[in-house]
């Protein structure tokens, strides 16, 4: 069975120790996977997310240390949501506020309390206070106690001209429907998913475009279950949408197909398949530098030149 929703969210960041550190140790969220930008080898790719690296609650980011900062506008990623009990927004509160993270009071939103804040590269991130989530599984890194940890993704808010045609390729392609709005923002729910099954849709049209950088989301992959599923979400997009995806690419842990859907937003479809424990043990996910084959008889080379995490 099909589970829509989100698969995977990718950032830009800046330094990689500084991203390491916030994300691992403030966050708690559980380093899943080093290895690095297959197109840039001498970059790193880090993936952040639950204790099995389970599709919906992936973090990953692409570091560089002298990156200019990005600019938010149209055709970009406003907001990256987690998931967290509601019990536990009184806990993150008082820890952004000990660990000097940048953050609003909570507001409703949709009828639900969130906690906004900022990374140390100004990338836009919230908090959700979900009843019922503390049944859902947990990283325990130690710092954040199991009962307050994050649960994965809530959604994404996107940052669109119009919202009807991201919400056409959402409804069509993707499985998501509308229900409800609230000033000026449309949200789609994905059926049957707890994480990453919000997509909201905050049309700010003559806003500036978005200018990719440190703190900016490069995309937004979502969820087919097996290469199959994919297939037949690009003939969707070519034959109802007149829209050209890439070919497919392997990248270990999935295949990705990308297209810019028509807000400007780049898009991926990912398979759930192999996943990220066809390398590692699930108890060493993340323990290791994890290089495509193509890339391994430039081990020592790349590791002479990646920016240390430690």
């Amino acid at each position: 069975m099909q589970i829509n929703g989100i698969h995977h969210v990718t950032a830009i960041a800046g330094p990689a120790r500084r991203n390491l550190d916030f994300y691992s140790r403030v966050l708690g969220l559980r380093l899943v996977k080093k290895t690095v930008n297959f197109d840039d080898p001498t970059t790193w790719h880090l993936y952040f997310g639950d204790a099995e690296g389970n599709p919906g609650t992936i973090l990953t980011f692409f570091p560089w240390d002298h990156v200019a900062p990005g600019r938010l506008g149209v055709g970009e990623t406003e907001v990256t949501a987690f998931r967290i009990p509601a019990a536990a927004l009184g806990y993150w509160t008082h820890r952004l506020v000990a660990h000097g993270v940048v953050h609003d009071v909570p507001q409703k939103r949709f009828g639900e309390t969130v906690l906004a804040f900022r990374d140390p590269d100004g990338m836009r991130l919230a908090l959700v206070a979900v009843p019922g989530s503390e049944d859902e599984p947990a990283w325990d890194n130690g710092e954040v106690p199991v009962e307050a940890a994050i649960r994965g993704f809530h959604g994404v808010t996107l940052l669109v001209d119009k919202a009807e045609p991201t919400a056409a390729i959402l409804a069509d392609v993707f499985g998501f429907a509308e229900i409800a709005r609230e000033g000026g923002v449309v949200r789609m729910q994905a059926a049957g998913t707890a994480h990453g099954g919000i997509v909201d849709l905050r049309a700010a049209g003559g806003f500036l475009p978005a200018r990719m950088g440190a703190g900016s989301v490069h995309h937004v992959a979502f969820r087919a279950a097996d290469d199959a599923e994919q297939a037949r979400m690009v003939k969707t997009l070519v034959e109802k949408f007149g829209l050209r995806p890439t070919e497919q690419r392997d990248r270990n842990y999935f295949r990705s197909v990308y297209f810019r859907e028509p807000g400007g937003v780049l898009f991926e479809i990912a398979t759930d398949a192999p996943g990220f424990a066809i390398d590692e043990a699930p108890e060493s996910l993340g323990s290791a530098l994890k290089l495509p084959a193509r890339y391994e008889k430039r081990r020592g080379e790349i590791e002479a030149v990646l920016p240390a995490l430690a």
